[in-house]
């Protein structure tokens, strides 16, 4: 079967798969580095799964995998229950836009446009028609509590703002899977634990899945399962 430009319509039942993910390096003098060394990774629809691990372990590059914005030197990655592997870039981006939503812990809002026009952004660019997508947006941005602020740019809102808005950015066009880069990193800790509060709370609204990368003890306890990423493989974490 030809590759096309769109995504597949994927299956809700289970969200994001890893099986047997091995991410390698080149590095400058021309040594292999191995990052992940065989991750298997199932999250269900509703779960959340915080990933642990010291800098460098490479959770960053598990969750950029996940989300298809990498590819795995070796094994699968599965959304919806359809294999990653294979897809062209064109197809690898309209997945990844439809069906996995990014929260960084830059928020990476467009500098030009509002609040508003930041969040309706992907929803465009998937064939979403203009109605809609502010309609979405606007729903999005009242979930947050940012609903007064979609005329505003991002240089005129708060640090948690952003990050605000960047939630609800991520989740305009209903994606399988929220992937959380610490998400509250940038953030002070009154800030952080108000972000907390608003992802679980999504997480309870919507039935939604996540994966979030985290050095923050007290969010990783929030979430379903917490997993310790050390010599590039995931380990059950120990309880701090």
């Amino acid at each position: 079967m030809s590759e096309t430009s769109s995504a597949p319509t994927l299956s809700l039942a289970l969200p994001v798969e890893a099986r047997a993910v091995e991410k390698s390096y080149v590095s400058g003098d021309g040594s292999e580095l191995r990052v992940l060394t065989g991750v298997d990774l199932t999250v269900q629809t509703g779960e959340a799964v915080a990933i642990l691990g010291a800098s460098g372990a490479g959770k960053s590059t598990l969750l950029h995998l996940l989300g298809a914005l990498d590819r795995p030197s070796a094994g699968d990655v599965f959304l919806g229950g359809k294999p990653v592997a294979g897809l062209n870039e064109e197809s690898l981006a309209a997945m990844r836009n439809r069906h996995v939503g990014f929260v960084f812990q830059f928020h990476h809002l467009l500098r030009e446009f509002d609040a508003l026009e930041n969040v309706m952004m992907p929803a465009l660019l998937a064939g979403t028609s203009m109605a809609e997508a502010r309609a979405r947006a606007r729903e999005l941005l009242t979930a947050v509590g940012v609903e007064h602020r979609e005329t505003h740019k991002p240089r005129q809102l708060s640090g948690g703002e952003q990050q605000r808005v960047a939630v609800a950015r991520a989740l305009v066009n209903r994606p399988l899977v929220l992937l959380a880069d610490e998400p509250s990193g940038n953030l002070d800790n009154h800030t952080s634990a108000r972000l907390h509060d608003l992802l679980f709370e999504l997480k309870e609204d919507r039935r939604l899945s996540m994966v979030i990368v985290t050095h923050n003890h007290d969010l990783a306890d929030r979430a379903d399962r917490s997993l310790l990423l050390a010599d590039g493989r995931l380990h059950p974490a120990p309880q701090v």
